[in-house]
């Protein structure tokens, strides 16, 4: 059992930057694949950000919406993703949860909320 806990989300004014965490806990055996998703209200759910392992690298891969905007990192030690969000909009409102790839099985966190507004 893979368990996933996102932190670091809140209140931001536009133009402001924020950065969440996810870590991974329980039986960490070989976490293929970290992502980003969110849901805003009324809306169905989209990925954000995914960071993969290709051989020894990883690879990223972003929505075009926060392209240029967000940046999907880990620290393997901790087995922690973090997305570092800058130049936010009022549209980046939404609940964002990690989703954890072990083998073929999907781990998804709570959530956690983001309001971008003045």
């Amino acid at each position: 059992q893979v368990h996933v806990m996102e932190s670091g989300g809140g209140l931001v004014q536009p133009g402001g930057s924020l950065r969440l965490s996810c870590a991974a806990s329980g039986t960490i055996l070989n976490i293929n694949l970290m992502a980003w998703y969110r849901q805003a209200p009324g809306k169905e759910r989209e990925l954000v950000a995914v960071i993969s392992k290709v051989g020894v690298t990883s690879v990223t891969n972003y929505a075009d919406s926060v392209k240029g905007r967000f940046t999907i990192s880990k620290d393997n030690a901790k087995n922690t993703v973090y997305l570092q969000m800058n130049s936010l909009r009022s549209d980046d409102t939404a609940i964002y949860f990690c989703k954890v790839t072990q083998y073929t099985r999907n781990y998804w966190g709570q959530g956690t909320q983001v309001t971008v507004s003045s």
